[in-house]
């Protein structure tokens, strides 16, 4: 398998997994359809040019569409807990939000 086709595999993977048709895609890069099922056919066309509005538009990094790995994931996963907390953070109200400074703060303490 070329390395375009491993590109367009990613890209028709990553697609899917959000739900996304190949017109939606093609939409948020600013391309046509045509071009999205080229890249994810391995015949990639202007590919090149348009990798970091793909990844953006795919919530993934370049480096995932090129090489298969993803360095942010990684870091991501590290913070996961951290972005969890903050997520929940910021759901709640005020007065719950001041609790939770507090239990956190006696926490980091220990």
């Amino acid at each position: 398998m070329s390395t375009s086709q491993h590109i367009g595999t990613r890209i028709r993977t990553q697609r899917r997994e959000r739900g996304l048709t190949q017109d939606d895609l093609a939409h948020h890069v600013g391309v046509s359809r045509s071009a999205v099922a080229q890249w994810e056919t391995g015949r990639t066309g202007q590919i090149t040019g348009n990798l970091s509005r793909i990844a953006a538009a795919l919530d993934v990094g370049v480096e995932y569409l090129v090489h298969g790995d993803d360095k942010r994931a990684a870091a991501e996963a590290r913070q996961g807990d951290e972005l969890a907390l903050l997520r929940l953070y910021r759901d709640c109200d005020p007065e719950d939000r001041q609790m939770l400074l507090r239990t956190a703060r006696r926490l980091a303490r220990r």
